[in-house]
């Protein structure tokens, strides 16, 4: 049976787990190897959040522009 596609996680739970990783690492108790994977799996939170994050604010911006034609568009780092 296929596996079905992952829904990515919401801002909120990936900031969540974001926050557990970085007590994890501050803890000092991981073994290197199991350090550097939650130091590399909470890298791609991090940048899937700011993404979210520059997303966001791209919308607030366009809402709140004078111009009232504006039609909402996904944002992209390349378009800012």
């Amino acid at each position: 049976m296929p596996k079905k596609a992952e829904q990515p996680a919401s801002f909120e739970t990936s900031l969540q787990q974001l926050e557990q990783i970085v007590s994890r690492l501050e803890s000092g108790e991981l073994p290197l190897e199991e350090a550097l994977n939650e130091f590399e799996r909470g890298v791609q939170l991090a940048r899937t959040g700011q993404q979210t994050l520059q997303q966001a604010e791209q919308r607030v911006r366009i809402l709140l522009s004078d111009d009232k034609d504006a039609d909402l568009t996904s944002f992209t780092p390349e378009n800012s």
